[in-house]
């Protein structure tokens, strides 16, 4: 898992998010059993472009995959979303985090 994460972050920082995204959709259709990592690698491409409702989904879709995220996972969202003025999407998200 290590490599695609790897491979995955690259896409991310070479601005190819979309063939990132190809990436790793298709690793969930093969039923790889991806972990805290590569969903916080796709999270952090997400926010980096500024797409923050595909980083919320992301992490949804991470809680119903049974992947809990870290406190890592958390504060690339919060910051992010602090960065944009979306202070109460930053604070309900950092209640969360800490409630966990």
């Amino acid at each position: 898992m290590c490599t695609y994460t790897i491979l995955i972050g690259g896409l991310c920082k070479g601005g190819r998010l979309e063939d990132a995204r190809k990436v790793f959709e298709d690793l969930l259709v093969k039923g790889y059993n991806l972990d805290v990592h590569i969903y916080t690698v796709m999270i952090k491409g997400f926010c980096n472009k500024g797409l923050f409702d595909e980083a919320l989904t992301m992490l949804s879709k991470m809680k119903d995959n049974s992947c809990i995220p870290n406190a890592a996972t958390y504060e690339i969202i919060i910051h992010s979303l602090f960065d944009k003025d979306e202070n109460d999407k930053a604070e309900k998200l950092l209640r969360e985090m800490i409630s966990r």
